[in-house]
């Protein structure tokens, strides 16, 4: 068997496989991606946009202008059937972004086309064996490659979680829809509407949002979603199958025929006990699953990857020990399991009976209130995430704002200086008061003033700093007090021992 060697391998190519492979592209590491498709095509739409911080994770990178010239900027966020609007948090994304997967994956891929990524199409991992240098990865087509490690970005039904043997807790379904692009004989009443069972809507891939309703384009293809009167049975879903489900929920199937494509999702709700094994690790889908009730798995599963690219990065180059990927399943575990507590409280609120509408309707009273709103907005938008780095300042742990900063060489966007996914420690304070010398090599010091107020997302103001140290993911790993104790602890702690003099 042929061998081709790599410091990681990524099996799988959608949004979390194609943004994992960029971060560690700009780190420096050799990655390749292992995809099953021929290509990048995607059969059929699927999520259907992007949540604030994912738009802020790509502006860190300086790409999200290629997603937001594409899509159609709304609001987003919601739960329960509440829909919130955040044009009022503090943030340069204060919006969701209307974009379909299959664009969605075509951007990313050509960004990690600009990194020089190889991408295997047509190949699927079959098996793997690790061993205490690396992994051997055998794929389908006979050939193999080795990594030093190997992420499973493949998807709810992981090959690579199944044969590390990771365990997958979590619910079965309790209902399912089918969801489609197809033809129509007759035009179906475009929008979303319920019946005695569950939700049905019908839209046009061709739209636009204006005045925050959507106006679809003439003709085309439908797109289709139908609750299922009974959960749908294992396996890929029929013509007839969609057509059944019409019948029952609106008493026509509107003569449907030639789908393009036509798929089924219910609310499975499991989460991997695990997200490492070794040398193999899971991200998005493959670490969890969920109802896609509010849009938030093609999310989540990008922001693991940036969680988990410089970390891995670091560990393949020696800088940091390779405890310091104990950190990505303590960081990202968590945000994953409120996720799926809250599409779970979400689809039990979707049912359709008196008593269930009356908690809805609670719950729309409650959202409807100032606090409530804002926790929940932040929540929703992935605005809110808290990692544990440590006691002390709001900001530990939380994602640092794009502040518009002025340096000695004039005005900079905090983001900017994340553009090549490097830790920052931005200080505020007296330009040369704090030497990072020992780290100059890993870590970008830059001084610079900022004279406004600091404010986070469902938190408000909070006292300004004297200095930060910003991790590449975009979240604040140290925050200066009086006297800069523990910086020397953070820089080790995150970015490896200090080198020699």
């Amino acid at each position: 068997m042929a061998r081709t060697e790599h410091a990681v391998v990524i099996a799988g190519g959608g949004p979390t496989g194609l943004m994992l492979a960029g971060e560690l592209a700009l780190a420096g590491v050799d990655v390749a991606i292992v995809e099953r498709r021929p290509n990048q095509e995607l059969a059929g739409s699927r999520a259907g946009g992007l949540h604030s911080r994912t738009i802020e994770v790509l502006d860190q990178r300086g790409i999200a202008d290629r997603f937001l010239s594409e899509g159609q900027i709304a609001q987003v966020a919601g739960f329960g059937g509440v829909r919130f609007d955040i044009s009022d948090f503090p943030t340069r994304h204060n919006y969701g972004l209307g974009l379909w997967q299959n664009h969605i994956e075509r951007i990313l891929a050509g960004w990690v086309a600009e990194l020089d990524v190889p991408i295997h199409y047509g190949r699927e991992v079959t098996g793997f064996a690790q061993d205490s240098t690396g992994v051997e990865v055998a794929l389908s087509d006979g050939e193999g490659l080795r990594g030093e490690y190997l992420v499973g970005c493949d998807g709810g039904r992981s090959l690579v979680r199944k044969a590390a043997g990771i365990e997958f807790p979590g619910w079965d379904p309790t209902t399912s829809a089918l969801i489609g692009q197809v033809e129509m004989a007759e035009q179906p009443p475009l929008g979303v509407h319920t019946n005695a069972f569950g939700i049905h809507s019908f839209g046009k891939l061709e739209y636009k949002i204006v005045d925050g309703k959507v106006v679809y384009g003439e003709g085309g293809p439908v797109g289709v979603m139908v609750t299922e009167q009974h959960v749908g049975a294992a396996g890929e879903p029929t013509l007839q199958d969609l057509s059944e489900a019409l019948i029952a929920a609106c008493g026509t199937d509107y003569g449907v025929h030639s789908p393009i494509w036509i798929s089924r999702f219910t609310d499975a709700t499991r989460q991997a006990a695990n997200y490492r094994d070794g040398r193999v690790l899971l991200a998005g889908d493959a670490a969890h699953i969920h109802a896609p009730d509010g849009g938030q798995g093609l999310n989540i599963g990008v922001q693991d990857a940036v969680n988990l690219g410089w970390k891995l990065a670091q560990v393949v180059k020696r800088t940091s020990p390779e405890s310091l990927l104990d950190s990505y399943h303590a960081e990202r575990h968590p945000v994953a399991a409120r996720v799926l507590r809250n599409t779970m409280a979400s689809v039990a609120l979707r049912r359709p009976d008196d008593r269930t509408k009356a908690v809805g309707e609670v719950m729309a009273e409650l959202l409807g209130m100032e606090e409530p709103r804002k926790r929940f907005a932040a929540m929703q938008s992935g605005l809110d995430v808290h990692y544990d780095v440590g006691e002390g300042h709001p900001l530990l742990g939380r994602r640092m704002p794009d502040l518009d900063l002025v340096a000695a060489d004039g005005p900079v966007r905090v983001f900017s200086l994340l553009h090549d996914a490097r830790p920052v420690l931005l200080n505020l304070g007296d330009p040369g008061s704090i030497d990072i010398t020992p780290w100059a090599g890993r870590v970008r010091l830059t001084d610079a003033k900022y004279h406004g107020t600091w404010e986070l997302p469902a938190l408000g103001e909070v006292t300004p700093p004297a200095a930060v140290l910003i991790r590449p993911d975009g979240h604040v790993a140290w925050v200066a007090d009086a006297a800069q104790s523990g910086l020397a602890d953070a820089l080790t702690r995150w970015f490896g021992a200090p080198a020699a003099a």
